[in-house]
């Protein structure tokens, strides 16, 4: 790239950077009666990107592919700025403002291709506190292409309900062992969007990601469970395409994708090793319906806000107590300023759990 052209797309690269991190930030510290607040304290980081995109104009042939991804990237972010600004004027309905920040997904996604290429993009999906890491800088960004990294779509028969996406990273080899990371995403959600909110810690950290999307409009909290055998087939397929560590199989969801690592996780049958419901629902039949065998010694890691006010923190309370009577390995932490929105800070802390907390099965 010439150094007109790294001129370019510098010029756009840092307000886009800027304002995904801000959206990133709203995302964590969003809480229905403080969102007007919390809008105001970011100001508005998009006005930079907005002038920087009309700016750009037409971007030259020679970088078209760049331009193409920044472009997408950018427009979704500015839409999700705007969504947000409008929740405001419907009386700050808080599902609106999930679905304006569900765009931040969308750009993420049209953004991380140029992690291969450019270096601000492959350190902004580095965990802040491993930005520094020069020998990590480098392993990615010097991995040789191959069509088993990165990120994956596997679409169901039927579409995306029931497929799961796969992030796996660049400087995969086959001869050593990986963690693998099950993420479920909440309620009326899908795995295309909740992948995000780990591919930056198993990016940094050296873990493979599966986000699946449930069947239904939401995981089989009730009722016929097609999930928890669909959950089954995913993990088998991935285990057949690459190297997976059998001692450190994690299940771990958001909102109802936490409960669901419950209901689903408590099985006699259940492959995976380790559990982490986060902002989860609970109700003590789940344990004393749960294999006794399959809970003592399991290893749990109980993640909530103090603000959730979709479950409330008595329900984690409750369940923390409900599982070491029972005889599990329960880790539990309380996040004091956590509404219902997912921790993304938390993910270093279950990966090193994960990695040093061994199940008394495997």
């Amino acid at each position: 790239m010439d150094e007109d052209g790294a001129g370019a797309v510098a010029a756009r690269l840092a307000p886009l950077l800027r304002a995904l991190e801000m959206l990133s930030f709203i995302a964590r510290h969003l809480h229905p009666p403080d969102l007007e607040d919390l809008l105001a304290s970011v100001g508005a980081p998009d006005e930079g990107l907005r002038e920087a995109r009309v700016r750009q104009g037409e971007w030259p042939e020679r970088l078209s592919p760049i331009g193409t991804a920044l472009d997408a990237a950018s427009d979704a972010t500015l839409e999700a700025y705007a969504e947000l600004r409008r929740t405001l004027g419907s009386s700050g309905d808080v599902r609106a403002a999930y679905r304006a920040l569900r765009l931040a997904t969308v750009a993420l996604e049209a953004l991380y291709p140029l992690a291969g290429v450019l270096p601000p993009v492959s350190s902004f999906f580095i965990d802040p506190a491993l930005q520094s890491d020069e020998t990590l800088q480098h392993r990615l960004l010097e991995a040789p292409a191959r069509s088993d990294t990165g990120v994956l779509r596997f679409d169901a028969d039927s579409g995306e309900r029931g497929g799961f996406w796969v992030y796996v990273p660049e400087h995969y080899t086959p001869d050593r062992a990986w963690p693998l990371v099950m993420a479920l995403h909440g309620g009326s959600g899908t795995g295309r969007t909740f992948l995000w909110s780990w591919l930056r810690d198993v990016r940094s950290r050296g873990a493979i990601l599966v986000a699946p999307t449930s069947i239904g409009s939401t995981w089989a909290l009730l009722g016929d469970d097609p999930d928890t055998d669909n959950l089954a087939r995913i993990l088998e397929r991935v285990r057949a395409s690459w190297t997976i560590d059998p001692a450190r199989l994690l299940l771990t969801g958001m909102s109802d994708g936490g409960t669901f690592t419950y209901v689903s996780g408590l099985e006699a049958g259940s492959p995976f090793t380790h559990l982490a419901p986060v902002a989860a629902a609970f109700h003590p039949m789940l344990v004393q319906m749960a294999d006794a065998g399959r809970v003592r010694g399991l290893p749990i890691h109980i993640v909530h806000g103090v603000l959730d006010w979709m479950f409330p923190i008595a329900l984690a309370r409750q369940a923390h107590a409900a599982f070491r009577r029972a005889g599990a390995d329960v880790t539990y932490r309380e996040v004091p300023d956590l509404s219902h929105t997912y921790p993304r800070e938390m993910n270093a802390t279950l990966l090193s759990w994960l990695e040093t907390t061994p199940s008394p099965r495997r």
